[in-house]
């Protein structure tokens, strides 16, 4: 039997003739040069711009000062003999607080009765003297210089009985001035003397200070600059003046907690510091536990207009352009994404508070910004809508 001349290549050209059959038996592939799908446009989520009355709060800086203070100074020069109250507790409007040793003015006042009751006594002669004199004078009994003297003399003891007067009511005046007492209702503080010390009339030191606390103040402070943009507001109809005759007024404690009653606006000064170019505003609130102090940091919050046609963003909606103006990403009506210019100047809460630059309806990106450029096409998706679930492309029949 004869050999065959090339027997390794047979079986391997047997099969690379079946691969090659395979392979054209197989679904074509596509042609042209731009073979891939074009890329869909990236999902955003927007919020539909809804305007709404936004009340218009101020945020102040401020500290709290008693409604009335009294500083108790001594009207006479003294030993003190007693102190009648405690230390911080509350007292009343003509409550006796000090008693400096009346003895000396005692006696000083007992001499200016007994002053009195002498030139009484001398007047009554005097004018006794005075009438005598000029029925003789009438007669010629007397000289007419004579019932002269006797006339002024009378004239002078009624002098002298109102100077002796004075000095009584002086005297007396002295006497009650040992009884120191409280011309105010409130709570009293520390006191400086104590008994056996000797104080003098209208001295610098006050010897107790006493505090009204209920109702009490609280000043505020306000740039000049920012009451001015306010007003132009209201007067462009651009804000409207919050509702009721008073504005209240919430306060923020030192720690970060609101103070639980509410006070209200009364009065604003009416000049400007010079050299804080602020104004300063008061405001009065109820402090019947004595929870606000004098002297305490507060902020307080007052409501002073409401924007009617206000629009309120999340944070992240707004950002700064190079110029550090306030702008937004918004979807268009071509489904385009486009920038715009607003004017946000203050926060609510966690919002923005938009006043220009955007109108009722506008789409603005809320989410996905980093997925999109101004001019790109974007797919918007309203904030709180639910989202479309994704579906697997049909198979193909297995022949």
């Amino acid at each position: 039997m004869k050999a065959s001349t090339n027997p390794p290549f047979r079986p391997f050209a047997a099969a690379l003739l079946g691969a090659v059959l395979l392979a054209g038996c197989g679904p074509e592939a596509p042609k042209g040069p731009n073979t891939a799908a074009a890329p869909s446009a990236p999902v955003v989520t927007v919020v539909k711009v809804r305007p709404e009355p936004v009340p218009l709060v101020a945020e102040l800086p401020g500290r709290t000062t008693a409604r009335l203070i009294a500083e108790i100074r001594p009207q006479v020069t003294g030993i003190v003999k007693e102190r009648t109250f405690e230390e911080g507790s509350e007292v009343r409007a003509g409550q006796l607080l000090y008693q400096i040793d009346p003895a000396p003015y005692e006696a000083a006042h007992e001499s200016a009765q007994a002053n009195l009751a002498r030139a009484e006594a001398n007047l009554g002669v005097a004018r006794l003297k005075a009438r005598r004199y000029a029925g003789l004078e009438k007669s010629d009994a007397v000289s007419k210089q004579s019932n002269d003297e006797a006339t002024a003399e009378a004239k002078q003891a009624e002098a002298e009985v109102a100077a002796a007067r004075a000095a009584l009511d002086k005297a007396k005046i002295d006497l009650d001035f040992t009884a120191v007492r409280s011309p105010i209702d409130g709570r009293v503080g520390r006191s400086t003397v104590t008994p056996g010390a000797l104080v003098t009339a209208n001295q610098v030191t006050a010897m107790a200070t006493v505090q009204q606390l209920d109702p009490i103040f609280v000043d505020l402070t306000q740039s000049s600059a920012e009451g001015l943009r306010i007003k132009r507001q209201l007067q462009a109809a651009k804000l409207q003046r919050a509702e009721g005759s008073g504005v209240p007024v919430r306060l923020v404690l030192e720690d970060g907690s609101l103070y639980q009653r509410e006070g209200a606006l009364a009065f604003s000064e009416v000049f400007v510091d010079e050299r804080t170019g602020s104004v300063t505003l008061r405001a009065v609130f109820p402090n019947p536990d004595r929870e606000l102090l004098p002297g305490m940091y507060v902020r307080a919050r007052l409501t002073q207009g409401v924007n009617r046609d206000a629009i309120l963003l999340p944070h992240a909606a707004v950002t700064r352009s190079p110029r550090g103006q306030a702008q937004v990403m918004v979807v268009n009506s071509e489904d385009k994404v486009e920038a715009r210019t607003v004017e946000a100047e203050r926060t609510l809460g966690d919002k923005w508070v938009v006043t220009e630059g955007l109108a009722a309806g506008d789409r603005v990106i809320v989410e996905g910004l980093q997925k999109v450029k101004e001019g790109a096409a974007a797919k918007a998706e309203e904030a709180g809508a639910p989202k479309a679930e994704a579906t697997s492309p049909p198979q193909a029949p297995v022949s």
